[in-house]
């Protein structure tokens, strides 16, 4: 039954299936059933952590659960994953933490619970009342409102009718979570001429200028998540991802992720301000106007060319354009269908571009739900092709190979060095490269398991973003909360201290 197709006095009320089948839970100290949740109104969250329209439900989910915090009303994700890293439960624990999700989590990994429902997409809701009856399901984002209303009038209906109970309470995994210096870093950016090292401290929500040593000179945020612009002291962002410098070095472009904006750093002056977004998520496939009016979706990353800012447009599965002297963003590549197709830039289709690099006269794209490496031509009547990857939704793996044979889990971030590609194949845990002049792919590092390993057999987890400076490729080892420093030549690699000179603990205002 779908949302707002009202239910004849006849018909046959559905009692909601339990919770069978399960790989465990999440975010609760015991396992739930329906008869647990009895006397409450119950949201059941049907997610996969890659996705990004499930990301864009969270915000949602977080505001009714403030806006009925003392009401019996619960949400209970139910991950039931895409990509086989995402049936692990640790490995789903991450994405919790990562995305500060305070709610129990079932751990749905064989869709015993999503096929009892009829789920057919990810994301979707299931409200049931407080007699364990389904309400209704509704697919996709952008139903705040409407879940909003029918809680309100399920809470209503059962306080006159007396079936409800009392709030329910849970013993979230964050509670016992300690990071360390960084938490969760998304991508990073190396300046080979200074030389720096940017680092995009995700949730910490800053961002931060280390040498390549990791000694941070310069903190670009406050630590508390928000939207402000201001003296690097107070500027505020919300889980920034991608980075990329002015062509003189003194201006730091930040793709502000959680508030849907694109922020620009100055590093002489100390300063942040927004030069695209309105901070509100857009649903516009074919944008064009001037940047701090046009609203954009969960920017990703950055690279650019001259004057243009390339933005990967995770949101929208496209690639935008931001003109730095003329202030007007627009779609580039991309129609906004989730797919891949080759050809002209605008009949190109994408799905969740997550990385970029560029040698100015193409984009190298890590298209991470399609687990393919994609190359977009920087003219406007450019075209889009494939380099590496399969280029299916549900076609993924590890393969060494060239082209299309090649496979990929959901990778996040591209680094140009000469001939080759480096690519984080982040839910493989591994870093690949790829041979421009034919797409031959290899591993090049990593075990391909999620723990710490050893100096000479180093293992990564769910590395988000590289870069390359000189003869190093710098890597945001995302799940282990650090940076790692990898020799080109010798494969050789080091874990980066990162550590607070005073000036940097203590920033001017």
């Amino acid at each position: 039954m779908l949302f707002g197709q009202p239910r004849s006095e006849d018909s046959p009320r559905v009692a909601a299936p339990d919770f069978h089948g399960l790989d465990g839970w999440l975010n609760t100290d015991k396992p739930l059933r329906m008869a647990d949740l009895r006397g409450r109104v119950v949201l059941l969250d049907f997610w996969t952590y890659c996705c990004i329209n499930c990301l864009h439900v969270i915000p949602d989910l977080q505001y009714l659960e403030d806006k009925y915090r003392d009401e019996p009303f619960v949400v209970i994700g139910v991950h039931s994953g895409k990509f086989s890293q995402e049936k692990d439960p640790e490995n789903i624990r991450q994405a919790i933490l990562r995305h500060n999700i305070a709610h129990p989590v079932a751990v749905d990994s064989d869709y015993q619970v999503w096929n009892a429902y009829a789920v057919h997409a990810w994301p979707t809701l299931v409200l049931i009342d407080p007699e364990g009856y389904v309400v209704g399901q509704v697919s996709g984002e952008g139903h705040r409102g409407l879940l909003d209303r029918t809680i309100a009038r399920l809470l209503a209906q059962h306080r006159l009718k007396g079936t409800l109970a009392g709030p329910m309470t849970f013993r979230a995994d964050r509670e016992a979570f300690q990071p360390g210096v960084l938490q969760f870093p998304g991508k990073v950016l190396a300046d080979e001429d200074r030389p720096r090292l940017f680092i995009s401290d995700t949730n910490h929500h800053r961002v931060l200028v280390a040498d390549q040593d990791g000694k941070v000179n310069m903190v670009i945020g406050s630590g508390s998540p928000g939207r402000a612009d201001g003296p690097f002291a107070d500027a505020r962002f919300h889980q920034p991802q991608g980075l990329a410098l002015s062509s003189d070095g003194d201006t730091l472009y930040i793709a502000d992720t959680g508030n849907h904006l694109i922020r620009a750093a100055d590093l002489r002056t100390g300063r942040v301000t927004t030069v695209a977004g309105t901070g509100e998520q857009t649903r516009d496939y074919a944008a064009n106007g001037p940047a701090q009016e046009t609203a954009i979706s969960s920017p990703w990353d950055l690279a650019r060319v001259d004057t243009r800012l390339f933005i990967a447009m995770a949101g929208t599965h496209q690639i935008w354009v931001l003109d730095l002297a003329g202030g007007r963003v627009s779609a580039f590549a991309g129609t906004g269908r989730e797919a891949r197709i080759d050809g002209p830039n605008h009949r190109a289709a994408f799905a969740q571009p997550s990385g970029l690099a560029t040698n100015g006269r193409r984009l190298f794209v890590a298209d991470s739900e399609i687990s393919t490496i994609r190359w977009v031509e920087v003219d406007r009547a450019g075209r889009t092709g494939t380099l590496a990857g399969s280029g299916g939704l549900f076609d993924f793996g590890h393969r060494d190979a060239a082209g299309d044979k090649a496979l990929f889990q959901h990778p996040l971030g591209v680094a140009l060095q000469g001939e080759y590609l480096f690519v984080a194949d982040t839910f493989n845990h591994l870093i690949r490269r790829v041979r421009l002049s034919d797409g031959q792919t290899t591993t090049w590092l990593g075990t391909g398991k999620p723990d710490v390993g050893t100096p000479d057999d180093i293992g990564l987890f769910e590395p988000g973003g590289i870069s390359v400076a000189g003869n190093t490729l710098y890597i945001a080892d995302t799940n282990h909360h650090r940076v790692l420093a990898a020799d080109l030549q010798t494969r050789a690699v080091r874990v980066l201290d990162v550590t607070f000179s005073e000036a940097a603990t203590h920033p001017a205002r």
